[in-house]
């Protein structure tokens, strides 16, 4: 078969009659015999046909084409389209990705053990990860908590053992994050209260803070040391701790933070002696956690996994530059510049969790048992309605 070059089509009017017939013909040479025209009933010479022009373009015929002298339909190919083959002029704004905003409120006024979270957002953590955190500060404790069940805010920051009793009342909260995966409260006496230790309380006024401390906490060392409700006094100081201390309004107090309250008191001249809550004999714990609505965390998870991320690459961020990090703190924080916080960072620095996600499923099970065993909670709730990894 011969070699063939394509062109783009072209119709031309020919009014040549031996070329027409000679084209007409073609296709039928091989069943009819030269000349025979009537057999063949091809058109009588002189009519006028429209053949394809195979040969190249002109010059001429791209400028005709150009400016509309051909008179004959627009043919549409590859090489002579009948529209442009490209858009031209500038190209529209790109729209941005959607963001997606959260709610977060601190368990109370900022602290160091909030480092990561003020860390992720100064350097833009959050934004990265297309996220628009709102961080909010409570006016009262008590409402974070009251604010998340009632699906006001997005997340909240609380201690496990509150988690535990909300949950046993039926509010539908679940652990996605620990910010502290080690308790964080102690229980705190004034030197010159004459109590030599925890075994000393009966007739004391002992302070403590919200539901968890005097269910958990106060019940705990009632229970470990078999003394009655009855046997002390203890008002419930809604987190005014070193106030009362300061005031003398008590002779010691539980629940504070074990590295803060004493180094304050002390700068202070106070003088106290600090018990762990593990030597009351409650489980350990994890001291700080992000806490979710149950009834939204489906359709909130994708956003909550990337501000974990966050945290996590603030966390190590903030242990890589130690000073770096106090620094930043309190530039976009400067209520947390204080003697008190500025000694303590480094022991606050050393409890933050590296891996927020991680669930440690058999600590949330033995603080789950404990409080069963001592009647604190109504009925044993299974770990995977009281914490999750939102990775999972």
């Amino acid at each position: 078969m011969p070699s063939m070059t394509r062109y783009p089509a072209r119709m031309r009017r020919w009014t040549s009659p031996a070329l027409a017939v000679a084209l007409l013909v073609l296709p039928l040479a091989g069943n009819a015999a030269p000349g025979d025209a009537s057999a063949s009933g091809y058109p009588p010479l002189g009519t006028e046909v429209m053949v394809p022009d195979l040969s190249p373009p002109t010059a001429e015929d791209v400028m005709a084409d150009f400016e509309g002298r051909t008179g004959g339909p627009a043919v549409d190919t590859p090489t002579r389209p009948s529209a442009p083959a490209m858009a031209s002029g500038p190209v529209g704004p790109i729209a941005p990705p959607p963001v997606s905003r959260l709610s977060l409120m601190l368990d109370w006024y900022p602290s160091p053990r909030h480092a990561a979270l003020f860390v992720a957002r100064a350097l833009d953590m959050f934004t990265s990860r297309e996220l628009d955190v709102d961080i909010r500060t409570p006016a009262d404790p008590d409402v974070p908590t009251k604010l998340l069940a009632a699906s006001r805010v997005d997340l909240a920051l609380t201690r496990q053992p509150l988690l535990h009793l909300l949950v046993d009342q039926g509010k539908p909260l679940v652990r996605v994050a620990t910010l502290v995966g080690v308790p964080l409260a102690a229980l705190v006496i004034d030197d010159d209260a004459g109590i030599e230790g925890p075994a000393d309380l009966a007739g004391a006024r002992i302070g403590h803070t919200g539901l968890d401390g005097e269910i958990v906490l106060l019940g705990s060392l009632l229970a470990r040391h078999e003394m009655s409700r009855e046997a002390l006094d203890s008002p419930d100081l809604h987190f005014r701790l070193e106030q009362a201390m300061r005031e003398g309004r008590v002779d010691g107090v539980i629940g504070a933070v074990r590295y803060l309250l004493p180094r304050s008191l002390a700068d202070d001249g106070l003088a106290t002696r600090s018990y762990t809550t593990e030597a009351m004999g409650v489980p350990r714990h994890d001291g700080l956690i992000l806490v979710a609505n149950r009834d939204h965390l489906a359709q909130k998870r994708d956003a909550i996994v990337r501000l974990v991320d966050a945290l996590e690459e603030a966390t190590a961020w903030i242990l890589e530059h130690p000073e770096e990090s106090w620094e930043l703190l309190i530039t976009v924080e400067p209520a947390l510049d204080t003697p008190t916080n500025r000694s303590a960072w480094p022991e606050a620095m050393a409890r933050l969790s590296l891996t927020p996600a991680a669930l440690h499923r058999q600590r949330y099970a033995d603080l789950e048992r404990f409080l069963m065993e001592h009647h604190m909670v109504s009925a044993t709730t299974p770990v995977s309605r009281l914490a999750v990894d939102p990775n999972q």
